[in-house]
């Protein structure tokens, strides 16, 4: 168990689609804190995201990135972040100090359907990419997280009193 303090910040890493967003703005009513997306400070400070890589490319993506996540931990929030977030060991050196992050693990099965229609710069494959992505940055969510909670066929109020279970919050 994690100790919540008033002045934690809680960050939820883990794949594209795996409901960190979901997840978080309900944590976020739960605990009475407030919420931040990293991908849509990104969006609100430089557009949007597929735009991003096909203009300017990964690498530019991934500085807005750190400094969104900069931002979204300096003061106690509840903190979804974009799957890829964890790649920045600027990010991870300041999440290990200033954050409890919370990775929710998926075994994939329900992802599919998740992943339909959406604008996501590195799947040009779908799942299959996906696939590979989860596996690649995997040893990275695991190794960044303080809590691990595994969605997989979980409803979002089983994954919330899971999460509240761990953090010692009742």
């Amino acid at each position: 168990m994690v100790a919540l303090t008033d002045a934690s910040v809680v960050v939820l890493v883990g794949p594209m689609g795996v409901g960190k967003t979901t997840v978080g703005k309900k944590l976020a009513r739960v605990l009475k804190r407030p919420f931040i997306d990293t991908d849509a400070l990104i969006v609100a400070d430089h557009g949007e995201i597929s735009k991003i890589f096909e203009t300017e490319g990964e690498q530019a993506f991934r500085r807005y990135e750190e400094d969104a996540m900069a931002h979204a931990i300096s003061s106690p929030a509840v903190v979804a972040t974009g799957g890829g977030a964890v790649l920045s060991e600027l990010t991870r050196g300041r999440l290990k100090a200033q954050a409890i992050v919370i990775y929710l693990s998926t075994d994939g099965r329900h992802m599919r359907s998740r992943l339909t229609g959406g604008k996501r710069p590195l799947l040009k494959n779908g799942f299959e990419d996906w696939t590979r992505i989860y596996e690649e940055r995997k040893p990275t969510y695991e190794a960044t997280a303080d809590i691990t909670i595994n969605t997989s066929g979980h409803s979002l109020s089983v994954t919330i009193n899971e999460i509240k279970q761990k953090l010692g919050v009742a």
